[in-house]
């Protein structure tokens, strides 16, 4: 599919989804979901060239939204710095936060596959249904006792979740929050995780099970999605920011 530069002349709607940059703990390989692990030099370095790439092939943007979670925060500071756009209106928003992995958060994955089996590790980062073991309400890392979610009704809060749940609650906020701007022919971005953006990907899609679960999505490669003014999903492909001519353009 032939990438589309700039912003569309026609009548559809642009959305630019993006996974964060490089985090700390994906450097380390290890399971992140709702923990809160800061972006890597090499990681601040991706945002800055994805921003630079979408200012460069003019992009704007009416709004902005991005997870509660640091590493999809700083990615999109950094993207709208690069735009020249840090004072649009933005919001932060749990729904987008990455897949509740619950007792398997900060574990190494090497390590977790030594003991349970890669295919079995692949299933807990993959699989639509598969769950780790949860984190107890009590458990002090459970979200209902982080005040990052105060304002969140705590039986919302998970302990550990699939892709079909992630699924469900990125796909409430998308209806909820989305859909009305693009009606309005809003031109948005969106900073948020590997997880979240393949179930809303499955949802946007179509995707099948067996899709969704052998996709990936990299760090800091901006997907763009058009939309009608109905809001009905066009069509969608990533941005090619590492195009050498488009990068000298």
């Amino acid at each position: 599919m032939k990438t589309q530069h700039h912003k569309s002349t026609d009548n559809t709607i642009p959305v630019v989804l993006i996974r964060h940059a490089q985090s700390q703990w994906n450097k380390e390989n290890r399971f992140t979901g709702w923990a809160n692990p800061s972006l890597t030099e090499a990681g601040v370095i991706e945002a800055q060239n994805a921003g630079e790439w979408l200012h460069q092939q003019g992009y704007r943007f009416d709004a902005a939204y991005s997870s509660r979670l640091q590493r999809a925060i700083t990615t999109l500071d950094i993207l709208l710095e690069q735009l020249g756009q840090p004072h649009i209106l933005r919001q932060q928003d749990w729904r987008l936060n990455e897949r509740h992995y619950g007792a398997l958060q900060g574990v190494d994955k090497t390590r977790a596959a030594a003991q349970v089996g890669e295919h079995q590790v692949w299933r807990w980062r993959r699989g639509y249904e598969d769950r780790a073991v949860p984190l107890l309400r009590t458990d002090p890392g459970h979200p209902a006792n982080d005040g990052l979610y105060a304002d969140v009704d705590a039986q919302l809060l998970p302990g550990v979740e699939n892709l079909a749940q992630t699924q469900a609650r990125v796909t409430q906020f998308w209806r909820k929050e989305i859909i009305p701007r693009i009606h309005q022919g809003e031109r948005l971005l969106i900073s948020a995780h590997g997880n979240t953006l393949r179930a809303l990907l499955m949802t946007l899609s179509g995707m099948s099970v067996a899709e969704v679960e052998s996709f990936e999505i990299p760090t800091a490669t901006p997907v763009l999605y058009r939309f009608d003014c109905s809001g009905q999903a066009l069509d969608w492909h990533y941005l090619d920011i590492h195009d050498s001519e488009t990068m000298s353009a």
